[in-house]
């Protein structure tokens, strides 16, 4: 039993090594084939943290505790379960759900403040900066309410059509 607990240590740790150091070269390799596996409680990290504390608590419950080798066993698979469940709950689950990419989408604009940097006529196109996450962004705009918006005016993005931002002066109610 003492060989398959190291072989699941050995595994897990030349496992998660493989991943860090060759994980995009194999990702771009691939190019997707086997995201249809992908399930997140079957995420890669989840399950070799979980081999390997598998491996790493056998060979510590065999060696340094009175407990027999089905017993050793099983505590060893529930700290492994116990492993994988927090790496999941703590570090795979917030991690996917994190924003990791600093892109919008135009669509994303709407409702958003900005100001008209170029003049807006009634009938045409001018430019607004729009602030998105940590910088700012510029855009052809047109007037929503087909009225002169001057520059330097602040300004709702009303809607986004083709590529372009239509506005309306934004009405400060206090």
């Amino acid at each position: 039993m003492l060989e398959l607990y190291w072989g699941c240590l050995v595994f897990g740790v030349l496992f998660t090594l493989v991943t860090v150091v060759l994980g995009d070269l194999i990702s771009v390799a691939l190019d997707g084939a086997l995201d249809f596996l992908s399930v997140d409680y079957l995420n890669p990290t989840v399950v070799a943290s979980g081999v390997t504390a598998f491996g790493g608590a056998g060979i510590m419950l065999s060696k340094y505790t009175p407990l027999g080798g089905v017993l050793a066993a099983i505590a060893a698979l529930l700290t492994a379960l116990g492993v994988a469940f927090v790496i999941y709950r703590y570090y795979v689950k917030p991690m996917n759900q994190s924003e990791n990419s600093t892109s919008y989408s135009m669509k994303g604009l709407t409702g958003r403040l900005g100001e008209v940097l170029t003049t807006i006529p009634g009938e045409g196109y001018g430019e607004v900066l729009v602030r998105v996450g940590a910088g700012n962004t510029n855009h052809i705009a047109a007037s929503f309410d087909r009225s002169v918006i001057q520059a330097g005016t602040r300004v709702v993005v009303v809607e986004s059509k083709d590529g372009i931002l239509y506005v309306s002066r934004f009405e400060n109610i206090d």
